[in-house]
């Protein structure tokens, strides 16, 4: 057995059978590409191309719209056609530019970059900036703003978040088979951002062949390490991998810099190789379309901006009508309604399933058998926050932490009684932080206001 691991979690069937032996194809879009302006955490990016503009592969269409946020880039040559609201995977209307793909594929000339030893700090996280790298794992955390810590040498580790934990997804896995060389030179290019550092290449150990082949080509690096971590859900998790890895524990409000730690998805260090060593920017990532009404699963490396729909056509189409399809994977994913969205930096994966399971569920009233409680990671008691979000209970919800769920599933995996535990306290969670910035900015401004009005009297 691994030594590292974390409390709690479950073992879900992983389903990775289905897509992981099978090499990574490249595809080219067919039809029009959507690049929404919000695909990380922050602010939108602000469009700096009109309609009617012609643009090549690689070129910036929208810049970042502050310091936490990302620039987007064309992935494709064509006409920028329309900048209009179109649909996300996670079903919201979002500004988006659209460019009509003209079938040539041109691409910008790079300008060329210096040899990483020659690169100094400040230039490896500008370039990092400039590429629009964000958090490829399914957060969309710029990675510029998560690579400048205020005070670098407090970091201890920075780590590869190769768990891949989500059941079907082998996205990673095909990554560290194929492409190894590309993510330990993400790890390089991170690891001199930080002298004091350690890096660790975490990888559950259900995938014993690239802990093997990691493990043999970073045996003469003394900075980095490969770990075998215990297969479980959700090992993948940013708190539990830096628990498994360091035995640090960090809570919501906290950061892992907080706890000396840099935790970056295998793509996003991928990303980062390619932004430092070739100053070329955020435009293909990793997607497993997969699943049982699937005829063909498999990994494609797919331009940024591709609509769902021509995903499955390379994947071969369905094998039979699915009756739930979700944007990631079944634990933390979002269903889908409409097959018409594009793949943005935070797609993961697609999952095809013939029946949804979840739809035909019958909830029964809490047995109290304490389950939700052995698998919750966080230690959290989730039968009972259930309740009071079921009930809006602000109070007692907060009292038991619940703004510390980290959304997981794993409650709601393991309940007898099939209550929708996840979905309840997600919900009530996001209510209970509004309404604690509501709280905080109403007190703010009636501070101000006091304050405004004894210097008036003054």
């Amino acid at each position: 057995m691994a030594q590292y691991t974390f409390s709690g979690g479950i073992h879900p069937y992983d389903g990775k059978e289905l897509s992981k032996d099978k090499p990574i194809r490249d595809v080219l879009p067919k039809g029009d590409l959507v690049y929404p302006v919000s695909q990380h955490i922050g602010a939108p990016a602000k469009p700096i191309v009109q309609v009617g503009d012609k643009v090549k592969a690689g070129q910036m269409i929208a810049e970042a719209g502050g310091f936490v946020s990302a620039n987007i880039y064309a992935t494709v040559s064509g006409t920028v056609k329309a900048i209009a609201k179109h649909r996300v995977p996670v079903g919201d209307m979002v500004d988006s530019i659209i460019v009509e793909n003209d079938g040539l594929y041109e691409e910008v000339e790079y300008t060329p970059a210096k040899p990483l030893e020659e690169q100094s700090k400040e230039e490896i996280i500008a370039a990092v900036k400039e590429a629009g790298i964000v958090g490829m794992g399914g957060a969309g955390f710029p990675t510029h703003v998560k690579l400048s810590p205020k005070d670098p040498n407090a970091i201890d580790y920075v780590i590869a978040n190769c768990a891949e934990c989500e059941p079907y997804l082998t996205s990673d896995y095909r990554r560290m088979m194929e492409n190894p060389e590309l993510l330990i030179g993400g790890m390089k290019c991170v690891l001199k951002l930080f002298d004091n550092a350690k890096g660790i290449i975490a990888i559950e150990d259900n995938k014993p062949d690239a802990i093997e082949l990691l493990s043999r080509l970073t045996k003469d690096e003394p900075r980095i390490e490969v770990y075998a971590l215990q297969m479980k859900y959700p090992q993948g998790s940013e708190r539990h991998i830096i628990y498994a890895c360091t035995k640090r524990a960090i809570n919501s409000k906290m950061l892992p810099a907080d706890a000396g730690c840099i935790v970056n998805n295998c793509d996003t260090l991928v990303a980062i190789h390619e932004a430092v060593t070739k100053h070329v920017p955020l435009m293909y990532r990793i997607v497993t379309v997969t699943g049982d009404a699937i005829k063909d699963p498999r990994n494609f490396k797919v331009r940024c901006g591709t609509n769902y729909k021509e995903l499955i056509e390379e994947a071969g189409g369905f094998v039979a009508e699915p009756e739930a399809v979700i944007s990631g994977g079944p634990m933390m994913g979002f269903s889908l309604f409409d097959l018409d969205v594009p793949v943005t930096k935070t797609s993961s994966a697609l999952l095809c399933m013939k029946e949804d399971i979840v739809s035909r569920v019958q909830e029964s009233a809490c047995i109290n058998c304490g389950r939700c409680v052995d698998a919750c990671p966080e230690k959290l008691i989730p039968s009972q926050l259930a309740t009071y979000a079921e009930h809006e209970d602000y109070e007692e919800f907060n009292r038991l932490y619940g703004v510390e769920c980290i959304e997981c599933g794993s409650c709601t995996y393991v309940c007898p009684a099939k209550r929708q535990l996840a979905q309840a306290i997600k919900s009530m969670k996001k209510l209970a932080i509004g309404k604690a910035r509501a709280e905080a900015a109403a007190a703010k401004a009636k501070a101000e206001a006091a304050s405004a009005g004894k210097g008036g009297d003054a």
